[in-house]
């Protein structure tokens, strides 16, 4: 029987050399007379032993990382003398795959699957209790009609993990209860927060979990068309997805008369330009019907008029994603994980200067310290840590004193901070954090739309009076000035695009007005 040999083939562990790896794997084996079945699944996350190879073996499967080209030779010979016998007998040898203390301390719900099955086989994804969600919300269909699988959604306490937090439940009830001919399943994949990684590698990883999560949407509020609206910066997510979706179809979970059930939903991938902005629901759906992506005033919302003026579900990836495990476990399963408001799990994306970088899926309530600290390692340059930022550049940058806050949608509120979609990014006691204000509002003065004036005229005042202040003119004129520009932008901007830059500035004034005072005076005072 061929020994199994899994190698990754999402975007970062390409990026590692992952498929020079394969190809090397193929031809050692081949020359050493080795019969081997290579595998190409997704990554488990733990990006910082990418490429990270897996061998099957009767007591589950045994990791080597992070693997090159050159090391494959010595690994196969290993293979070839110890057959599964690899404890000790090489110098990447990691132990079951399961149990290294980085992904065994993790609670994955929603990424159960990643890096587990080959993500083009619908049959290694039904073997792994895929589509069970499925079978569920067909049966409540039956029994109790779309309002049985809202029901459930609204028990399991989801809410979105896009940025907003708003209950995903209430959502799809808008839409199952607004009267229309047709409606729509929109996936917001346009994941474009700076550290964040979490709905490239669920796409590349498992994508027949976020394909189930649209049918079970669909049946839901009786829409049967969906779109995932995807970031063009992901070829490899495109690629993948798409072959997933034609496999949907051919084995009859997408179409006409879904599993023999006479429910339909169709699905197709729609591929975005790049601006950061098509990541907010309104501009998305602009950009969906072939405009340009300005934001819309809200009301009406889109639940009630969404893409082309009718009833749409707009959700992020992990929120869809989340719905299957929901449905096959039901809600209540789903809710007891998590803390006060914030139910269920988190998947968290760590990147910056940390040592291990990856992604870390738990139940809400851990706190940043431990996630940076223990899952990650701390920096990777070795320096103190000085400050993260959590939920992608319009979050606030937390100093040490708030590093132990619970990860709960509330708590960070309170220190007027957001989790958003889960990055958190770390920075060392080399970083300017006079310069990361200014990057905040330059990022806005980017990225804006341009639709409304605080945002548009905002950011580019912001810059010039951030340039002001860091150039020793009038600090304390400037700073209030600065703070008032704040309020302006959060409170009258028409989306979070300048509604949260002042977010980042803020904290930075509040948390490292140092940097802001060396800059101006000269004055070597460190926070």
């Amino acid at each position: 029987m061929p020994v199994k040999i899994y190698i990754p083939c999402d975007t970062t562990a390409l990026a590692m050399g992952a498929d020079e790896v394969a190809k090397t794997v193929e031809f050692q084996s081949r020359e050493a007379g080795l019969s081997a079945d290579i595998i190409r699944n997704g990554s488990r996350g733990l990006f910082y032993l990418e490429p990270l190879v897996e061998v099957a073996t009767a007591r589950g499967r045994i990791a080597f990382g992070p693997v090159e080209p050159e090391d494959v030779p010595g690994l196969i010979e290993t293979l070839m003398e110890h057959g599964d016998v690899f404890e000790g007998k090489h110098p990447l040898y990691l132990g079951l795959t399961e149990e290294i203390p980085y992904l065994a301390r993790q609670q994955r719900l929603t990424f159960a699957r990643a890096g587990i099955i080959d993500p083009f086989s619908i049959a290694d994804y039904q073997a792994h209790d895929g589509f069970e969600g499925l079978k569920r919300a067909l049966a409540l269909i039956d029994s109790a009609g779309p309002q049985g699988i809202v029901d459930e959604v609204k028990n399991s306490g989801l809410r979105g993990r896009g940025g907003a937090a708003f209950p995903t439940g209430i959502k799809w009830q808008t839409v199952l209860d607004t009267p229309a001919e047709q409606k729509y399943i929109v996936c917001n994949a346009d994941e474009g927060d700076s550290g964040t990684f979490a709905d490239r590698l669920l796409m590349e990883a498992d994508p027949f979990t976020l394909i189930e999560g649209m049918i079970i949407a669909g049946l839901a509020v009786g829409a049967n068309q969906g779109y995932i609206y995807l970031r063009s910066e992901y070829p490899q997510a495109d690629k993948i997805l798409n072959q997933a979706i034609k496999t949907a179809y051919a084995q009859g979970y997408l179409g006409k008369n879904i599993q023999g059930s006479g429910q339909h939903f169709d699905l197709e991938v729609r591929l975005g330009a790049g601006a950061y902005i098509c990541g907010e629901e309104t501009s998305l759906l602009e950009s969906l019907e072939g405009k340009r992506g300005l934001v819309r005033a809200k009301p009406p919302l889109p639940a009630i008029e969404g893409l082309f003026g009718l009833p749409t579900i707009v959700n992020n990836v992990i929120s869809l994603a989340s719905v299957p495990v929901i449905l096959a476990k039901g809600g209540d399963y789903y809710r007891d994980y998590g803390m006060g408001r914030s139910r269920g799990t988190l998947p968290v994306q760590l990147a910056g200067n940390i040592k291990q970088g990856g992604l870390v899926e738990l139940a809400f309530g851990e706190t940043l310290h431990n996630l940076v600290f223990d899952f990650g390692g701390g920096t990777f340059s070795g320096k103190p840590a000085k400050a993260i930022q959590v939920g992608g550049p319009l979050g606030a940058y937390l100093p040490q004193a708030q590093w132990h806050t619970p990860l709960d949608y509330e708590a960070f509120a309170a220190n007027n901070a957001v989790l958003g979609h889960g990055g958190v990014v770390v920075f060392d006691t080399s970083v300017d954090m006079a310069k990361q204000a200014r990057f905040a509002m330059e990022f806005c003065k980017i990225e804006s739309c341009g639709k409304c004036t605080p945002c548009r005229i905002g950011s580019v005042r912001g810059v010039e009076v951030i340039d002001k202040i860091i150039s020793h003119d009038n600090q304390e004129q400037n700073l209030e000035l600065l703070n008032d520009l704040c309020d302006t932008m959060e409170l009258g901007s028409l989306c979070a695009m300048g509604g949260m830059t002042p977010y980042p500035v803020r904290s930075v004034i509040e948390h490292f007005s140092g940097d802001l005072l060396k800059t101006v005076t000269g004055n070597e005072q460190q926070e």
